[in-house]
């Protein structure tokens, strides 16, 4: 992982390329490295959300196709992939009652909405995680497509935290 001060200075495809595993709608990568420098990590993650915030809901469906499904065991070796695994890790310790309930609950909300449920999975238990998802299947498009944008931001805002060490 670079620090900030090597984030700021490497090139920009190589700063496109670390962001896309952020988000891997092609506006925010190239938005955020064209920020470049910042001033410290809390402006970089600051403007990181707010771009993630702002995405179109064709931007924030190219990301979602990124996003496997919470509970699905992920075996690429991709940064996205690693960052998956790392966010879902309270999922390995899930009983199967509620790895399966999860299951279930994917596969209608899919059928519902059309794409993954995307939810900030990092700190939270799988419990909680099924909670949402049967929240959330009640939820009308409109309401549900801000739900996901805001789970977006919050996961790009951690990936790229991560990104530089901070």
């Amino acid at each position: 992982m670079p620090s900030l001060d090597e984030f700021n200075s490497q090139p920009a495809d190589r700063a496109v390329e670390a962001l896309r595993s952020c988000n891997a709608a092609a506006r925010f990568a190239a938005e955020i490295a064209a920020g470049r420098p910042y001033p410290d990590a809390e402006t970089l993650v600051r403007r990181a959300g707010e771009v993630a915030r702002g995405l179109s809901w064709d931007e924030v469906s190219m990301a979602l196709a990124a996003h496997p499904r919470i509970g699905d065991r992920v075996s690429e070796d991709s940064a996205e992939a690693e960052s998956s695994r790392r966010e879902q890790a309270s999922m390995g310790g899930a009983e199967e009652s509620v790895r399966a309930e999860i299951e279930q609950g994917n596969r209608a909300y899919e059928e519902r909405f059309g794409h993954v449920f995307l939810i900030r999975a990092a700190g939270r238990s799988p419990e909680e995680m099924l909670a949402e998802l049967r929240r959330r299947l009640d939820a009308d498009e409109t309401a549900e497509q801000a739900e996901v944008t805001e789970q977006l931001a919050q996961i790009t805002e951690l990936r790229v935290r991560g990104l530089v060490d901070a």
